[in-house]
């Protein structure tokens, strides 16, 4: 058989053939695999596509034969990733905040490409997420690839740190940059958070990756590399509410029984929980950030939750309703 123009590539095409057009509930003939190479210009007869199957199988490609009746049929059993799996990474990447409309339907084709076109279908879902608004800073991929980047090499970093103004457009929050010693990037309030070590202030502060610019690596070794050795990720981020931070403070917290699960989602299964003098209701002592986002949460748990100690967070907690209540006079 006279072979075609694209025969080096029949492998590639072979392959492309296969994980496209079939899975498990999708099957194939030899004649319709060499029908499909035609189109590509490439021509094959039935031994030289025995041993290309078996070549397939030593690439990582599962191709399974079978027969059923009188016709022999082939199709790729296990994948790379199973459909649900896929399923799952798309919907995580559609309801994600932090990733751009632009970035999800880039990322969400690339892994159509690793489905068949039957399961490829499955995979234009449409996940609901109220109140969602996606990030709107193409750059913030680049940003996160230069952290990653200066905590290999074990250097600090410089950067531009913005806000947004009333305008809608991102300004300076300072005009100086701020250098910093990268330790870890996090994930918390749907964002992404840069963990690192502020040499000036000798302190360990976070940083919204999407609102950092300008990201240069300097050549200078990493510092507070001490104050990372008992460094909690974990305990961080529960503390910070909303990862908005504040002075570490333990706060003794009241609430009703039914709000148990509540606290636990919050601040983890090993928190202390006792029983309150008032039937129906327990008490706990968490670590928490003194700030107005863990204020607004307990108001947000209305009568179901009341701060015990210490005194100078019950006045503060007080002096926020009383100001409240002022602005509706």
């Amino acid at each position: 058989m006279p072979k075609g123009s694209n025969q080096k590539l029949k492998l590639y095409y072979l392959s492309r053939i296969m994980t496209e057009k079939t899975d498990d509930e999708h099957m194939i003939t030899m004649q319709e695999i060499q029908d499909a190479l035609a189109a590509y210009g490439v021509s094959a007869d039935r031994k030289s596509l025995y041993d290309d199957m078996e070549a397939l199988r030593i690439l990582g490609i599962d191709v399974i034969g079978e027969k059923i009746g009188r016709n022999f049929y082939y199709h790729v059993g296990e994948k790379q990733f199973e459909i649900a799996e896929l399923k799952l990474l798309v919907d995580a990447i559609q309801s994600s905040r932090f990733i751009t409309e632009k970035k999800s339907n880039e990322l969400i084709k690339k892994l159509t490409g690793l489905a068949s076109e039957y399961e490829a279908t499955q995979l234009k879902r449409q996940v609901s997420v109220q109140g969602r608004v996606k990030n709107m800073n193409e750059s913030i991929y680049y940003s996160v690839d230069d952290v990653h980047r200066a905590i290999a090499e074990n250097k600090q970093i410089l950067f531009e740190y913005m806000k947004w103004n009333t305008d809608r457009k991102l300004e300076r929050r300072r005009k100086a940059p701020y250098i910093v010693s990268p330790w870890a990037l996090t994930w918390g309030d749907e964002n992404y958070y840069l963990i690192a070590y502020d040499e000036e202030a000798d302190r360990i502060k976070h940083f919204r990756v999407d609102k950092m610019k300008n990201i240069k690596i300097l050549d200078r070794k990493r510092a507070g590399r001490d104050k990372f050795k008992e460094f909690n990720l974990a305990s961080y981020s529960k503390m910070n509410f909303g990862m908005f931070g504040g002075d570490p403070i333990k706060v003794k917290l009241a609430f009703k029984d039914e709000l148990v699960g509540v606290f636990l989602d919050r601040f983890g299964s090993d928190i202390p929980i006792r029983a309150s003098k008032e039937k129906g209701w327990s008490e706990t002592t968490v670590e928490v950030a003194l700030s107005d986002q863990f204020l607004g949460w307990i108001f947000a748990l209305g009568t179901d939750v009341m701060i015990l100690s210490p005194e100078n967070v019950v006045k503060r907690f007080e002096d926020e309703i009383d100001s409240i209540r002022e602005m509706y006079k």
